[in-house]
């Protein structure tokens, strides 16, 4: 329900429940024209590796600008909540104790201004600007009236005459302030802005009416980033596709390092296709291969098999090895996670095998016992890398070890002998082992399962392999995940992998191989 005196906005207009600000139009998501976002097509890769080009400091200003341009508005498409949020700084920090001081000073100084006698009103003046022109800049294109009323509440020629006449009324204009506020504020803020009334100090009360504008300025960015999501997914292919050119422009050894990941994974596929003629374009691991293997005609792999394979490579990523492609580098954290949830999965099913494989399927098939051990390896294992999965092991197989036994006595079975005990144990904890079978087998079947999301179409008839069951929850998120982050990097970028692949790394290709398009 709208505040009392609140402008009513057109019939249609309504923000998100999601989202904690004022309606927007709708038509607010057509501003961007699409007349500036040409087509890409080919891109233009630099025909060889010439030295890092020397930029002066405006012109690196200027790159690392557009750069975060293109993040942010990659960000948008791909995170559905993504938001600004208030920047905090720990209590004791630089930032924060520097920052203090400085407001300190600030407030301090108006405080004295203030308190002379007669008053002094320079920052006073100074601030009320502030605040209306804040206020102007969160009010929406059907607020017209609202705009002339605060013109004139706030007309700062007048009040400076106010100021130098020592007739300045500061609770009037405060007040004021406050009830235009309340209007325009989300209703997430109404509690804010209505316990501002009560602080009497007017020093105070400046600064929390501005630590509370700032708060309302965040609500109405976040708003418009949503309503501007939907023209932003329909071009964003062309927007990044755009921007990176214009970087790779600058900066022509800027796909060095996605060259590299293309190298490596066409050897992979053409080691396996040499070793199993019959084996899937995408592998579960594949055997190394020199990278001029690649340029037999015999042994030429099909594009769209190499890339499938370089995406899959990033489930195995090692950063302290290699360097990240650049065309992935806005998805690495998003990657990473996915690369860290599957190897969690990848140890919760292998826990759930063994101890099935131990217990049998009596234990197995009692009521809450599968999502009881599930639970515990999960929360074990949360937060951890892959690095520290051994010691993680050793606690997971004490806690399974003991889940079962619990079990075993309420369903009235024998407890394992104390050989069955030191088994089940075992096998749990070498699972960390890199050579484990039932590890590798697990890991296989996930990565298997994850190489259909690769394509949007195949994502519909993605099926379980056998001991993936427990985990089929988890990995439909996982895999929906990957495959929505693949699928757009392969739009932005397809015609640069395209390219790289027919110069550099398969030379040999003809047409007919499919290396005009994937």
């Amino acid at each position: 329900m709208p505040h009392p005196g609140e402008e009513t906005p057109p019939s249609g207009c309504s923000a998100p429940g999601s989202v904690p600000c004022r309606p927007r139009k709708a038509r607010q998501a057509q501003e961007s024209h699409d007349g500036d976002v040409p087509s890409l097509c080919p891109p233009q890769l630099p025909t060889s590796s010439p030295p890092p080009p020397v930029l002066s400091m405006a012109e690196l200003l200027e790159t690392a600008q557009e750069v975060s341009k293109m993040t942010i508005a990659h960000e948008i498409v791909v995170n559905r909540d993504f938001k600004l949020q208030e920047v905090s700084f720990s209590p004791n920090s630089l930032e924060s104790r520097v920052k203090e001081t400085l407001h300190k000073a600030f407030w301090d100084n108006l405080k004295e201004q203030l308190s002379a006698s007669p008053p002094v009103y320079t920052h006073m003046i100074q601030l009320l600007q502030e605040i209306k022109e804040t206020i102007l800049s969160l009010l929406l294109p059907w607020h017209s009236r609202l705009q002339g009323q605060i013109e004139e509440a706030l007309d700062m020629e007048l009040i400076t005459q106010e100021a130098e006449h020592g007739a300045l009324d500061i609770p009037s204009l405060t007040m004021y302030i406050l009830g235009t506020m309340a209007m325009l504020c989300a209703p997430v803020r109404d509690e804010e802005v209505q316990r501002l009334q009560g602080v009497t100090d007017p020093v105070q009360l400046l600064r929390e009416i501005f630590r509370v504008l700032d708060l309302m300025k965040m609500d109405m960015v976040n708003f418009t980033i949503q309503s501007l999501r939907p023209h932003l997914q329909d071009h964003s292919v062309e927007y990044e596709q755009k921007k990176f050119q214009e970087l790779l422009a600058k900066l022509p050894n800027s796909l060095d390092h996605t060259t590299e990941w293309l190298h490596k994974a066409a050897a992979e596929v053409s080691a396996s296709s040499l070793s199993s003629p019959s084996h899937p374009e995408v592998c579960g691991s594949p055997a190394p291969l020199s990278l001029g293997a690649v340029s037999s005609s015999s042994s030429i792999p099909s594009p769209m098999s190499v890339l499938n394979q370089g995406y899959m490579n990033l489930l195995r990523w090692e950063p302290s090895l290699e360097k990240y492609p650049e065309t992935l580098l806005m998805d690495q954290a998003r990657l990473q996670e996915v690369q860290l949830q599957v190897n969690q999965l990848t140890i919760i099913a292998a826990v759930l095998l063994v101890t099935s494989s131990v217990c049998g399927s009596a234990l197995l098939s009692s009521p809450g016992f599968v999502d009881r051990l599930k639970r515990v390896t999960k929360a074990l294992l949360e937060g951890l890398p892959h690095t520290r999965f051994r010691e993680a092991l050793l606690d997971i197989s004490n806690h399974v070890h003991q889940e079962v036994s619990e079990s075993l006595l309420q369903l009235g079975y024998p407890a394992f002998t104390s050989d069955k005990s030191a088994s089940l144990k075992g096998q749990i904890r070498s699972i960390a082992e890199d050579d484990n079978a039932v590890r590798s087998v697990i890991e296989q079947r996930i990565h298997s399962f994850l190489s259909l999301h690769l394509s949007p179409s195949a994502q519909n008839s993605c099926s379980l392999s056998k001991g993936l069951a427990p985990i089929q929850e988890e990995l439909l998120e996982v895999g929906h995940r990957f495959g929505s982050m693949i699928h757009h990097n392969r739009q932005v970028y397809g015609p640069y992998y395209l390219a790289i692949l027919k110069k550099v790394v398969l030379p040999g290709a003809e047409p007919k191989a499919g290396i005009d398009s994937f």
